[in-house]
């Protein structure tokens, strides 16, 4: 039982720190450059690989579906340990894709992001990793 108690608390993180940013995107300042004037720029230009789009509209595009994929993880994962934890628990493959994905996640964090994401994504890889300690147990 708490193998599944971490593994939805993991995935719940995940899920929660998704559904914020898909909001932030989307909705109010949060992710807009603190000078309007680059804003304004980035919707100017466009990058290299096309003209089909802009620098803003890729930002936007970028952190939406970074949100969408953090949020499908907290969904499935948190589904799985609820309603299939012995399909995920003997599964090889779904557990280290999920800790291959959160690890992702791990070293972004640390390389690009600030404290507040970091934080929960090490506490979401820390109970991601407790629960299969747990469910070997």
């Amino acid at each position: 039982m708490i193998a599944i108690v971490l593994m939805v608390t993991s995935a719940a993180i995940l899920l929660a720190l998704g559904t914020v940013h898909l909001i932030y995107t989307f909705v109010g300042p949060k992710l807009t450059p603190r000078d309007p004037t680059l804003q304004t720029r980035m919707s100017e230009v466009s990058p290299v690989i096309t003209k089909e789009t802009t620098i803003w509209r890729c930002w936007i595009g970028f952190n939406a579906s970074h949100s969408m994929a953090a949020m499908l993880f907290g969904l499935m994962y948190g589904y799985l340990a609820i309603v299939h934890s012995s399909l995920l628990f003997s599964s090889p493959y779904l557990l280290v894709l999920g800790l291959l994905m959160i690890s992702g996640l791990f070293v972004l964090g640390k390389l690009y992001w600030f404290s507040a994401p970091f934080r929960g994504i090490c506490f979401s890889l820390a109970c991601y990793v407790a629960s299969i300690i747990a469910a070997l147990a």
